[in-house]
């Protein structure tokens, strides 16, 4: 933990910064939330913009956000629950589930190679493949996509790209597929099962999978750019899955770090497995655990998010030095804003 200078300069570093904040705020039109928190103290939480624009209605501290691939980081947290209790094994085989659904995926692929983004399967929806993050890119109208059940109409199709465990490639089907496994293994729908493994056991309360066509007041609408009433909608299925599509806020994101490094949500060998790196990098500023992107030369823990009308970012270190979370409800939003908050604390700091 912090020493008590340590964690006074690094509290008045930040809010001496808020000026600053407000500033990168206003240059680059970010709407959302930020909040830092240093040794459990919540030194900075403010919001900015707008949840609805073409209503006026504000972002608040408390508005509910969608965080993208963060869900990746609740899938990781589900499936290794499952893990700890026999339900499933890291050794076992996607096929073991499978059956003879998605028939192109290696029969060798096991749950650790997904989780890790190293089976080598073929991706319903390839980034590298991606022109602009406002792409139209689901292969089916997105009301289809209400179940995870339904995303074996656009998993199934794509060949291996490479020998399963010879590489990391990050892959947003894996994670469907981490899903499918699991709520075929536990017989419980998996948003029920993210529910019961990880929201609840962590205490939060405003986090789930929700309909992107039926949001509540408090959830912000996803907007393409920085300007314009142009929303996510037909963007992304109307459900999300393994690899996105949950929502949250900063303060639940904040208790699932607690409950991580606490131990309220699985083992500590099985945090130690997920904050591993597990892709064989050197790189020292980038690598990749279970479920959360790694920094191994400060030992940071990063869930993200980026998708059309959604920007995430949220890293915290293992000590408690600092944690901080920057939410946005359009494409690029998160970005800036993120950049200076990393360039306030300082790098040894996260």
């Amino acid at each position: 933990m912090l020493s008590g200078w340590i964690h006074d300069e690094w509290v008045d570093l930040v809010r001496d910064s808020e000026q600053s904040i407000d500033e990168v705020a206003a240059e680059h039109d970010f709407a959302g939330v930020v909040r830092v928190d240093v040794g459990g103290e919540t030194v900075l939480a403010k919001a900015y913009g707008l949840a609805d624009r073409a209503h006026e209605v504000p972002n608040r501290t408390d508005t509910v956000f969608a965080l993208a691939s963060g869900a990746k980081t609740f899938t990781a947290l589900t499936v290794m629950s499952l893990i700890e209790d026999g339900t499933i094994a890291l050794a076992t085989r996607a096929r073991d589930l499978l059956g003879e659904d998605l028939p192109l995926i290696d029969d060798t692929v096991t749950v650790e190679q997904l989780l890790s983004h190293r089976s080598g399967i073929g991706d319903y929806f390839d980034e590298d493949d991606q022109a602009s993050i406002t792409d139209y890119v689901m292969p089916v109208p997105v009301h289809q996509l209400a179940t995870t059940e339904d995303y074996l109409a656009v998993l199934d199709g794509y060949p291996t790209r490479f020998p399963p465990g010879a590489r990391f490639s990050y892959c947003n089907g894996g994670y469907v597929v981490l899903a499918l496994l699991a709520e075929r293994a536990a017989a419980t729908p998996f948003p029920d099962l993210v529910d019961q493994r990880v929201c609840r056991p962590a205490g939060l309360e405003s986090t789930a999978f929700r309909r992107t066509d039926e949001l509540d007041g408090n959830t912000a609408i996803g907007y393409l750019e920085a300007t314009g009433l142009r929303t996510n909608v037909l963007h992304l299925p109307v459900m999300g899955s393994g690899d996105g599509g949950i929502f949250s806020t900063v303060e639940d994101i904040h208790r699932l770090w607690q409950a991580f490094w606490g131990g309220a949500l699985v083992s500590a060998e099985a945090v130690a497995s997920m904050t591993t790196p597990h892709d064989g990098g050197n790189d020292p500023d980038q690598a990749y655990g279970l479920g959360f992107w790694l920094r191994p030369s400060s030992r940071a823990v990063r869930s993200e998010g980026y998708d059309a009308g959604v920007s995430f970012r949220s890293i915290s270190h293992p000590d408690g030095r600092v944690t901080r979370t920057v939410i946005s409800n359009w494409s690029d939003g998160a970005w800036p804003m993120s950049r200076r908050v990393e360039e306030i604390v300082g790098r040894e700091a996260i």
